[in-house]
């Protein structure tokens, strides 16, 4: 397996668009995203953001979809 023997720590961080990601914890989190408070090895981070990241379209382009969901039941 590729990640064996990486013992580095990572970061899982969220943009405004909600998608997610892992950052090396020792670097910078870079602009535009945000830690989640998830941290630890690569397989447990990957695990989580499988875990929680269940819709990965762009968060405004669910909000956009609601919207046009909204307008059609309205009418």
């Amino acid at each position: 397996m590729e990640d064996e023997g990486d013992d580095r720590i990572y970061t899982v961080v969220v943009n405004d668009e909600g998608q997610y990601s892992i950052w090396l914890s020792a670097r910078d989190i870079p602009p535009g995203w945000h830690i989640t408070g998830m941290t630890g090895p690569k397989n447990q981070c990957l695990a989580y953001i499988e875990e929680v990241w269940v819709d990965l379209r762009p968060l405004s382009l669910r909000k956009h979809m609601d919207e046009e969901a909204s307008r059609h039941v309205a009418t």
